[in-house]
């Protein structure tokens, strides 16, 4: 029985990432990462199914933490709407984006950039419908909840909500920005839409 070794599955994710980045998911062989991971290409497959199982591995980090900001803010743990009133909210997401693509920047663009040809083709289409479910229903709550705020607001404006935080994620990782830049641009772009959602749900 073949004895897998963290340390060779460390190295085949490593490479991968590499491969990944360089020249995306529909262009990269397993033959080619197994020669780079310096271990034979039937081995690669005691560690990972196919490649697209090598490749949901690599990018796992940065899909937790996608998942754990959309359930924080509209989840299962979603937070309460009154807190768009509040300076401590605005600061809370300036960090959360700020973190995220300062420590996900690689596994971003391998996500946003880099995915076609894999199951992660559609990721942010399905983010953006799974969201738009999730904002929904928080809206739900929050109105039994806060029964004179406005939460009659149409799908496409929720569903157009995501989608520009994906413009947003791939404008910042597409261009040069410093980290002290990202935060005055985050700050002036989560302060436009904290002010869009007061205005709009009247709070």
């Amino acid at each position: 029985m073949q004895v897998l070794k963290e340390d060779i599955r460390s190295r085949i994710l490593t490479v991968a990432k590499q491969q990944f980045e360089q020249k995306g998911y529909s262009k990269t062989s397993m033959r080619e990462m197994a020669e780079l991971a310096n271990v034979g290409v039937g081995n690669i497959y005691n560690y990972f199914r196919n490649k697209d199982e090598l490749f949901r591995e690599v990018v796992r980090p940065v899909l937790c933490a996608l998942e754990a900001m959309l359930q924080e803010h509209h989840g299962i743990r979603g937070e309460d709407i009154m807190m768009m009133r509040t300076k401590k909210y605005l600061k809370s997401c300036i960090g959360e984006y700020v973190s995220l693509i300062e420590k996900y920047r690689s596994l971003m663009e391998i996500l946003l950039f880099h995915a076609q040809g894999s199951s992660l083709e559609h990721f942010r289409e399905n983010y953006t419908d799974r969201s738009t479910e999730l904002v929904k229903a928080w809206f739900v709550t929050m109105q039994q909840k806060y029964p004179e705020i406005n939460t009659a607001v149409s799908d496409f404006i929720i569903h157009l909500h995501t989608v520009w935080m994906f413009t947003m994620f791939e404008e910042l990782l597409m261009h040069s920005v410093t980290q002290q830049e990202m935060e005055a641009i985050l700050h002036d772009y989560i302060l436009f839409e904290i002010q869009g959602w007061r205005a709009i749900i009247k709070i």
